[in-house]
């Protein structure tokens, strides 16, 4: 799924039409990059998704069941209980990858061919050396990642908890497993389209800036203000077509596999 968030990414950090490097489509998109970067291009900025993906995930769904499990003590709605656990794992898991984050959205942004790309670890260190640990830093563009995560496994998980809870259970396993994955392909979707806006002013905060040494996206909510004011409101679901591609099926995939998994596990363990 890399080169989509590849493509996500380049479409979230280019200006209007001015920019040189404006991609004209998604397919626009992939012909460019695969001309002038080579087939490797498509998978910069792999690594540090490779190691924060595994923890990110498990911290994804365990802090969700620990969540659910303390709401329990309130008495809260079943179908508010998921959606406020869903987002207490999302500002969690934030805490945990907005470093990892930050190193992948510059090494993507970058438009050299592979071969010239500075390294995971050379560019990570660069960013300590010259801007820090802090929220101008290896940390920019925290609070964009708190609200993309959060407002993303808040609907992702009440949509399919309780939608699911709904769509009556089918006794045939073929179709049990269809209904459980097309619910989870419309959480991921509806949870895509709703946090985009914070995905776009991550990226432009964590990417390089318009004009180099000059901050111009150093806040959420001004970034999204300022995407707005220049280029419009759509510019805030700027690559929101590769973003569904991905987290669709996606997210489909990864809540069968946990619910699954889970079971598997309570059954045998």
């Amino acid at each position: 799924m890399h080169p989509l968030d590849v493509v996500k990414t380049r479409f979230q950090i280019q200006g209007g039409t001015a920019d040189p490097n404006h991609y004209k489509s998604l397919g626009d998109s992939f012909r460019v990059i695969f001309r002038t970067e080579g087939l490797f291009g498509f998978y910069k900025g792999i690594l540090p998704p490779i190691l924060a993906e595994t923890p990110k995930r498990a911290v994804k769904f365990f802090t969700f069941e620990q969540y659910k499990k303390l709401l329990g003590y309130v008495s809260l709605s079943p179908a508010l209980t998921f959606a406020i656990a869903g987002l207490g794992s999302g500002l969690t898991e934030a805490v945990v990858v907005n470093p990892f984050e930050v190193v992948k959205v510059g090494l993507q942004a970058n438009r050299n061919s592979f071969a010239e790309q500075p390294s995971t670890m050379g560019y990570a260190r660069h960013i300590i050396k010259t801007e820090g640990l802090g929220l101008q830093g290896l940390n920019k563009g925290f609070t964009a990642t708190l609200g993309r995560h959060g407002i993303f496994n808040m609907i992702y998980f009440g949509f399919y908890y309780n939608v699911k809870n709904i769509v009556p259970v089918n006794q045939d396993p073929t179709w049990e497993f269809l209904r459980k994955f097309g619910i989870g392909l419309l959480s991921g979707t509806i949870a895509s389209v709703m946090n985009i806006p914070f995905d776009v002013a991550k990226s432009r905060i964590q990417g390089p800036q318009p004009v180099p040494g000059q901050i111009k996206y150093r806040t959420c909510f001004k970034t999204m203000a300022t995407i707005y004011q220049e280029e419009g409101f759509f510019a805030l679901y700027k690559g929101l077509i590769p973003k569904i591609m991905r987290l669709g099926p996606g997210g489909a995939v990864m809540l069968l596999v946990y619910e699954y998994t889970y079971s598997w596990l309570q059954e045998n363990w």
